[in-house]
């Protein structure tokens, strides 16, 4: 099942439900949800963890606490001073007085956060993060709000129930385990916890745009317009504005007209790629399986969330991957459209490649991060 899945269902149907929508739920196997973080999780990052602020945060009534009030002061590590440790007493206190606790980031510091977000990048091509909101029953942490992205809610402990404004006025969600929000951006919401704890979890989509795009386009050709003076004396006479507008205009119109629209987009997703957090979780055992040495018999798999996206450049092939990229010969193509293609596999069923070919791309592959051995 893929992350996308998980959330909605099939996931062209959905995605075209919701992003025409004001707000969409949809229903799935609480199970598959509730998994991903629970409140005895949110206590072990709280009271044993020494987690630190930005990654955590409190809010209570519509206000957001300072960090003085729940982290610790003269807090060192090695002889080198901590900032923003939190101090698990004064943070359970303050829940215990109605706070909430936020947990911001997820997916760079928990696992099956990091694996969803991950995943679902792939899936949507857009920047995505994850945040947790724990809230003690009755109350609330943020007043009516909305934000600058879409965001997926999901619940995995207690109940909420939402307040969602549209243009038909506000409705209310009860929102438990096993049912999913899609809140578009900038929808106005406000949520209060309701008779036990409350822990939900939102992922934020950060949606690219084509405006963006074409503005990341265009960067080159515009950086080639002379950044010289407006000409004086153009108030009085906007003709001598007009007239070097026009002829700008028209150079910049040329350029854009040779631009490379396929160049463009390789550059997009090469842009996107390197952006995203390095991914080798099991990266240690990796290389110990290869110390050990594979064979082809050696059972090997994607690992979640790994971009693997294949550029042809005349006889050779880019491989992008994630925070890097591989240059190898045109000819591994079918290999690598085979391990694209399969969530797990052996280097013998790359039947197009000679066996000590075969043991030399999965070896490479798992080192650069792609793979990972089944152990």
């Amino acid at each position: 099942m893929s992350a996308l899945d998980l959330l909605s269902g099939d996931a062209q149907t959905f995605l075209a439900k919701v992003w025409a929508s004001r707000v969409h739920l949809h229903s799935t196997e609480p199970a598959d949800l509730v998994g991903l973080l629970s409140p005895e999780d949110a206590d072990r990052l709280i009271t044993g963890s020494a987690i630190r602020t930005p990654s955590v945060r409190l809010a209570k009534d519509g206000r957001v606490l300072p960090e003085s009030e729940y982290t610790r002061r003269g807090a060192s590590l090695a002889g080198k001073p901590l900032t923003g440790l939190v101090d698990p007493r004064k943070a359970l206190a303050l829940f215990d007085d109605g706070a909430t606790i936020v947990f911001q980031g997820l997916q760079r510091y928990w696992p099956p956060l990091t694996r969803l977000v991950a995943e679902l990048e792939l899936e949507l091509g857009h920047p995505c993060q994850a945040n947790a909101y724990l809230t003690p029953p009755g109350s609330q942490g943020f007043a009516v709000h909305s934000d600058s992205h879409d965001v997926f809610v999901f619940q995995t402990a207690g109940s909420k129930r939402w307040e969602v404004h549209g243009a038909d006025g506000p409705e209310e969600v009860l929102l438990e385990p096993g049912l999913c929000m899609y809140l578009p951006t900038g929808t106005p919401h406000a949520a209060r916890a309701q008779d036990t704890v409350s822990l939900h979890v939102t992922l934020g989509i950060n949606q690219l745009t084509w405006r963006g795009l074409l503005r990341r386009t265009l960067e080159s050709v515009l950086a080639g317009v002379p950044d010289r003076h407006l000409p004086a004396g153009y108030l009085d006479e906007p003709a001598l504005l007009a007239d070097g507008l026009s002829e700008h205009l028209g150079v910049v119109a040329e350029e854009v007209r040779r631009l490379d629209a396929t160049a463009a987009a390789e550059t997009e997703v090469r842009r996107f790629l390197t952006t995203r957090p390095t991914r080798v979780a099991g990266g240690l055992t990796d290389v110990l399986a290869l110390r050990a040495g594979i064979d082809d018999g050696t059972a090997l798999r994607r690992r979640p969330g790994q971009p693997c996206v294949l550029l042809d450049r005349d006889d050779r092939l880019e491989v992008l991957l994630g925070d890097r990229s591989l240059d190898v010969p045109a000819r591994l193509r079918p290999a690598l459209e085979e391990v694209r293609s399969r969530a797990s596999f052996t280097p013998g069923d790359l039947a197009d490649l000679d066996p000590q070919s075969r043991l030399v791309l999965c070896r490479r592959l798992v080192r650069e991060g792609l793979l990972e051995v089944v152990s």
